[in-house]
């Protein structure tokens, strides 16, 4: 058979898809496990001891209103973007996380799940087979 009419396998090389579906599957459970013990918090926004989190939407509101006037204006989107990236920034330095408790056997069965598939995939994304020299 010539190269145009082969069967290719996962990431265009001879064989691998088998591999690759279950180191998939196992690389999904093993991350749905990790993130099914996860508890992600937030507290209140404090600088120097004072909640500005309302601060933050000034720019927004400013670069929302300037764009309303004049949808081309470069300032009116410097603040809007500004702004969105000073909320997000906020909200996500503001977080919490914490892995629950939970026993060494699942722990172990989470990583071994997650980084076996992330092994999997990779092993299957390279030749092998009876073709795989040439």
């Amino acid at each position: 058979m010539n190269d145009e009419t082969r069967v290719r396998g996962a990431g265009g090389t001879p064989g691998g898809i088998p591999e690759f579906i279950i180191g998939l599957v196992m690389a999904v459970a093993g991350a749905y496990l990790i993130s099914n013990r996860v508890v992600v918090t937030s507290g209140f926004w404090f600088f120097w001891g004072y909640n500005l989190f309302g601060l933050s939407f000034i720019p927004l509101i400013f670069g929302i209103g300037i764009l309303f006037f004049n949808g081309r204006s470069i300032p009116g989107w410097l603040l809007l973007i500004g702004g969105v990236v000073i909320i997000f920034t906020g909200i996500l330095m503001n977080l919490q996380v914490y892995f629950q408790s939970t026993s060494l056997f699942n722990t172990i069965l989470m990583i071994v799940l997650l980084a076996g598939g992330i092994g999997l995939i990779f092993r299957a994304l390279a030749p092998h087979g009876r073709n795989a020299d040439t």
